[in-house]
């Protein structure tokens, strides 16, 4: 199983993020049944307001799993996909992508 943590960057503005969170919002589950996907969930800064916690307000990380890097290639290919980029291209900057396993096997 991969984990994969993307950061989205969105332009500076909330109505900017919010438009990437809105158009999540149609794609989660369509994304969530497809083949080899285990986990697809957008997350945002919580206002927990401790010094120990590092924000960025124009983020949203998508933490995913999926079985293979294969499943997550053809995830990026799909047309819910390709419909999500095209609702976003205006509000988002970059996107980093780690692609996870885990460190400690049992």
């Amino acid at each position: 199983m991969l984990t994969v943590l993307a950061e989205i960057r969105t332009r500076p503005g909330s109505h900017h993020r919010q438009a990437v969170i809105d158009s999540f919002a149609i794609a989660v589950p369509l994304v969530l049944e497809e083949e080899g996907c285990h986990g697809y969930q957008p997350l945002v800064d919580h206002a927990a307001h401790v010094a120990f916690q590092a924000t960025a307000p124009d983020s949203i990380l998508m933490v995913e799993q999926w079985e293979t890097v294969a499943h997550l290639e053809a995830h990026l290919q799909t047309e819910h996909m390709k419909e999500h980029n095209a609702r976003v291209k205006d509000s988002v900057l970059d996107v980093h992508i780690r692609i996870l396993e885990d460190a400690v096997k049992s």
